[in-house]
């Protein structure tokens, strides 16, 4: 009888999928609980492992990823065919949208609002220690490699530039240059950009400069050693990683420097492999320049640490040619590393970022060399204080987000560059745009696709 029943709902719910899942009667449950070797599933349909992959999801991600790309490569065409017709190089109020300089240093401010070209391959040269993730994700975008000339990085390339040739200060009605700046503003303002095309110009200048794209990386990841003889923390592992990038692009200029500190470097724990056996210091020959002191650095991780920490020493010094520091994520060296050193069994104190020996010997910019730091709040590192220790109470600078000129400038750029829809684009969707994300460069290029 109970079996027949069940038989019978079974077929029901065969012939009747719409009706959901059939629940046996209180009745029968009731009567299944008296048999100890039979239990029933409250559904007709038990599940059953599928073996099998979902054909369909993935169908439709492969499906939805061939239209992207296929947009993509249509695009890309209708772009190539557009560089034939000049007439759409055109800004706002009918100015040219790009300028005509050839290099950074021949920017002025009629150039101000205007996009100038690069070439990946030529700033991948300059820049061997990495570009900007919003650079590449503004060329990734755009289809063009190509930048928007702002006010706010014009004031920052001439206040160095100042700094160098005090004779120009004359121009700029009572304006002091600063040696040290410190770029703070909201996220998405452009710091990142604006710093690495800093570093660009002052190398095509000549300049002998120390670029660190992400300086976070200097206080988290790799090996890790409290150094008895400093009371630092030694980080071989990033010590190298900074003198290999400082070599990229400097290796002409460093070899021509000669050096001017002879003291012993004392050596710490290598990365790994613990303390050098019968050897505390490495000597430095009085005939060594920048070059051969960087290489002791990459040849022996013992040295690394030291060879970072006599590097800032020895750049101070230099007077050949002009040395800029250009630290990005700078604000990553105000708090806590991802360290920890044990206190108890069950507890460890987080080491802050000024105990690290490598970060202790760039932070400071109470000094006479150039230095400049861009804050990155994207890294979400916590609030800093306005004053900041061995930061000049006068360093702090706001970079801002686009003006409304610089607005209309980026979204008649996107125009030509097919991100908007020519039939959809008048003035008002664009402001709108504008308004919305508050000049967040990032959030404007993600919503003007949408502009109807």
């Amino acid at each position: 009888m109970l079996r027949s029943i069940l038989r019978s709902a079974a077929t029901a719910a065969k012939y009747h999928p719409t009706t959901g899942d059939i629940r046996i009667p209180a009745a029968i449950s009731a009567s299944s609980k008296l048999s100890s070797s039979r239990t029933f599933a409250t559904s007709t349909h038990p599940k059953k492992p599928n073996f099998r992959p979902d054909i369909k999801h993935e169908n439709a991600a492969a499906g939805a990823k061939a239209a992207e790309t296929l947009n993509k490569d249509l695009r890309a065409r209708a772009l190539k065919e557009d560089e034939k017709d000049k007439s759409l190089d055109i800004g706002p109020d009918g100015r040219p949208l790009f300028t005509s300089a050839t290099s950074i240093s021949e920017l002025t401010k009629k150039d101000t609002c205007t996009y100038m070209k690069f070439r990946r391959e030529e700033l991948e040269r300059v820049l061997p220690e990495g570009l900007p993730v919003g650079m590449l994700k503004e060329f990734g975008d755009s289809m063009r490699d190509a930048l928007l000339i702002r006010q706010s990085f014009l004031d920052l390339r001439d206040n160095f530039r100042m700094v160098v040739d005090p004779t120009l200060q004359s121009n700029t009605k009572g304006l002091k240059a600063r040696k040290q700046v410190v770029l703070d503003g909201p996220v998405s303002s452009g710091k990142s950009i604006a710093l690495a095309m800093l570093v660009h110009w002052a190398r095509d200048e000549g300049w002998l400069v120390l670029y660190v794209p992400k300086g976070r990386e200097w206080t988290h990841g790799g090996f890790f050693y409290k150094n008895p003889k400093t009371g630092l923390w030694d980080t071989p592992v990033q010590a190298a990683n900074v003198l290999q990038d400082f070599l990229k692009y400097n290796k002409d200029h460093l070899q021509k420097i000669p050096c001017k500190i002879f003291e012993p470097i004392p050596l710490g724990e290598g990365a790994g492999v613990g303390w050098m056996k019968g050897a505390d210091v490495v000597q430095i020959p009085l005939d060594y320049t920048l070059l051969d002191l960087v290489q002791v650095g990459l040849n022996s991780t013992h040295a690394a640490v030291g060879v970072v920490v006599r590097l800032r020493e020895e750049l101070s010094l230099v007077k050949d040619m002009p040395v800029l520091i250009a630290v990005d994520q700078y604000n990553s060296w105000f708090t806590f590393s991802e360290y920890e050193e044990p206190v108890t069994v069950r507890s460890c104190r987080p080491i802050h970022a000024r105990e690290l020996a490598t970060v202790n010997a760039f932070r400071s910019m109470i000094h006479d060399n150039m230095m400049v730091g861009a804050f990155s709040h994207s890294t979400a590192v916590g609030k800093l204080r306005k004053d900041l220790p061995v930061v000049p109470a006068d360093a702090r600078v706001n970079f801002p987000r686009y003006s409304v000129d610089e607005a209309a400038s980026v979204c008649h750029y996107y125009l030509r560059q097919r991100l908007i829809q020519r039939e959809a684009f008048t003035e008002q969707s664009w402001k709108k745009i504008y308004y919305l994300s508050n000049g967040n460069g990032a959030e404007m290029r993600w919503l003007v696709p949408f502009m109807r």
